[in-house]
């Protein structure tokens, strides 16, 4: 049994849905932004595997409490698997204080690398005991013996890699993971927040309807702007050079360290125009 929500990337919920011999239990969202940890808690028993979940829903730019929800996994006896693509590089994580057991990232988004990369952090001690079932050579012990006829995993985290990796990728996300560290993740979630802030206030003020989380503490950099045909408004900011997403209802706007006070001016401005002439 696998307990995952209707706010995540639908990529975490497919590799649960294709096996057979799992449940895959999808909880609902009473307030379309978050899922409260007392949901989980209700549901985990002593049938479940895992709690998977993200750390930053994609959908509402909503923050997850981490040390609760890998509270309530070990509780049960069960696992914590966090999807951190949409967390890695807006604020700082202290991975060994949240509990969880896997937490899984990359350089495509907020670390300002490109795709083709992943990262995996596995639990001390799991990460010398468990044996992965898809495996390859980079994974062995005795990688640079080629025999094809021992199979030895190495005693850390290495275990869990596969092939060679495409090193121009990586070299991409070094730059990416250079230029946010110089500046500090404390510093991206402080100048983030004031961006943010900055935007909320102008949005709200112009009488546009948000998707986002009450609390200040647990929102991040993603803002979701209500919209009867988002995907026309993104078209029509596009052309006025400003690149934004769209959701299902909603444009997703998601300032980061590097953008400037008068770009969020410029969007919220170019935003009302081009909404005003779709519903003209």
């Amino acid at each position: 049994r696998v307990i995952t929500t209707e706010l995540d990337f639908p990529t975490l919920l497919y590799q649960w849905k294709v096996r057979p011999d799992l449940e895959l239990v999808v909880l609902e969202s009473e307030d379309g932004v978050r899922v409260d940890p007392q949901q989980f808690a209700d549901t985990v028993d002593d049938r479940t595997l895992m709690i998977a979940t993200s750390h930053v829903f994609f959908t509402t730019g909503h923050i997850q409490d981490l040390p609760a929800l890998s509270g309530i996994a070990h509780e049960a006896g069960a696992l914590c698997l966090i999807d951190g693509y949409q967390g890695a590089g807006q604020f700082p994580v202290d991975l060994p204080a949240t509990g969880v057991d896997f937490y899984t990232a990359g350089p495509l988004k907020w670390l300002c690398g490109g795709p083709g990369l992943a990262y995996l952090y596995v639990r001390e001690p799991l990460n010398r005991e468990l044996e992965p079932r898809i495996t390859s050579w980079f994974a062995s012990k005795d990688q640079f013996h080629f025999n094809p006829g021992a199979f030895r995993y190495h005693d850390d985290a290495r275990r869990f890699e596969l092939g060679t990796p495409a090193l121009p990728t990586i070299h991409t996300a070094l730059g990416g993971h250079d230029v946010v560290t110089s500046f500090g993740m404390a510093q991206v979630r402080a100048r983030n927040r004031t961006l943010t802030e900055r935007l909320i206030e102008q949005c709200l003020a112009r009488g546009h309807q948000l998707r986002m989380s009450p609390d200040p503490e647990t929102r991040s950099a993603i803002l979701l702007i209500e919209d009867d045909d988002p995907s026309r408004a993104v078209r029509g900011l596009a052309e006025r050079g400003i690149i934004v997403d769209h959701r299902p209802g909603v444009v997703r706007v998601s300032p980061h360290f590097y953008n400037t006070e008068g770009e969020i001016d410029a969007f919220v401005e170019a935003f009302g125009e081009v909404t005003a002439r779709s519903a003209a």
